[in-house]
């Protein structure tokens, strides 16, 4: 007898900020299915005292929440082991990006979700665009705001739909001044944050960019004819990304935004640290801890990463480019120190010159700015 069991299907009901109704829209649609006969369950679910979308929470079977106990605190989390036992044909996971309280199984609730899309369980989920990894240094720009939960952006293209949920910036601002959102005293913070009009302006629009991109990756298009597939393929030759990575803060920003192009014209990505000395001995400890965290960071990203020994950091990059067929080198811009930015300049320059046949892109770091931390969203 056959075990293996087919993956379950992901929705995401996507918005741009809190309140737009991703929860509530979530909750209707589960709903439905209740009445048609599907076996929905409520795996998680945030209230926010919010009366009209805990109302529907009320018609569904809920499965009751983990307690954890962490610094003297109880803390409540999606209890993934009881789903699975349960295993309903729909699973309701409310905050995606959610991060779970330490002591948890694991990390992050999307985590907890892939646990139950492998055992064969549809989930219907919800998050905020911003919360998409590669766009958090764009969000940071326009809004101050540096997110603390993110998911890789692999993880929503694993979705099988993705649905915005929209409402006017006019009509979410009455909400927040009606207190739907929020209480008044956090509805004050928040107006701080992203519930500025112009930020929530900007936010839309990243949200339904995301959800149109969500659609034309899925679309089916033209297969080549195995007569000229061939004859497509030389024409059309796969584009593949190089990103040059260090231990400077730079680094984060250089691979999300490589992710994300990379994601857009659907190619390979590599990103490579390169050393004169064996087993990173360049490099002073910390040094050394952040080169390894953006390694990480990259890999979490399902960016293929490799450091490579050599004296010539150009030389060496751009032979790496050429074996592996690159089109695309991303470097990172220094800070303007004297010495780094004259380096720095020099070295971009070789690499051009080297890499002649290829584009290179140099990634401004806008680090410097000041940012504010927040989960909002």
């Amino acid at each position: 007898m056959n075990d293996e069991r087919k993956r379950g299907r992901l929705k995401v009901f996507l918005g741009y900020a809190a309140g737009v109704g991703k929860t509530f829209q979530m909750l209707t649609e589960a709903n439905e299915l209740k009445r048609r006969g599907v076996d929905v369950v409520i795996a998680y679910f945030e209230p926010h005292n919010r009366p009209e979308t805990i109302a529907l929470s009320e018609n569904l079977d809920a499965i009751p929440r983990k307690v954890i106990d962490y610094r003297g605190s109880r803390f409540e989390e999606m209890d993934t082991d009881a789903v699975l036992r349960r295993h309903p044909e729909i699973a309701v996971v409310d905050e995606f990006p959610h991060t779970n309280v330490p002591g948890s199984e694991r990390l992050k609730r999307w985590e907890d979700v892939q646990v139950l899309l492998d055992a064969g369980i549809n989930v219907l989920t919800t998050m905020n665009v911003q919360h998409l990894e590669s766009l958090n240094d764009q969000i940071w720009q326009s809004t101050g705001v540096r997110v603390r939960e993110t998911i890789p952006d692999w993880v929503l293209k694993q979705a099988d739909e993705v649905v915005m949920v929209d409402v006017t910036p006019g009509a979410l601002l009455n909400r927040l001044t009606r207190g739907v959102i929020y209480a008044p005293d956090r509805a004050q913070s928040a107006l701080q944050n992203f519930f500025k009009e112009s930020t929530l302006v900007a936010l839309r629009e990243l949200a339904m960019r995301q959800a149109a991109y969500a659609i034309e990756t899925r679309l089916p298009g033209e297969e080549p004819s195995p007569a000229d597939g061939a004859l497509a393929a030389e024409a059309q030759p796969r584009e593949r990304l190089l990103l040059l990575i260090g231990p400077d803060p730079a680094s984060a920003a250089l691979i999300r935004r490589g992710r994300r192009v990379a994601d857009y014209i659907k190619a390979e990505c590599f990103a490579v640290y390169v050393t004169e000395a064996p087993d990173l001995q360049d490099l002073a400890g910390s040094e050394r801890e952040s080169l390894e965290r953006h390694l990480n960071f990259a890999r979490g990203l399902q960016i293929e990463t490799r450091i490579l020994q050599g004296s010539d950091i150009a030389e060496t990059m751009v032979n790496f480019a050429r074996i592996h067929g690159i089109t695309q080198i991303f470097v990172a811009r220094e800070k303007p120190t004297a010495l780094r930015s004259w380096f720095a300049s020099a070295l971009v320059q070789r690499i051009v010159n080297r890499a002649s046949d290829m584009e290179v892109t140099v990634v401004a770091d806008r680090s410097i700015r000041h940012a504010t931390t927040s989960g909002l969203g």
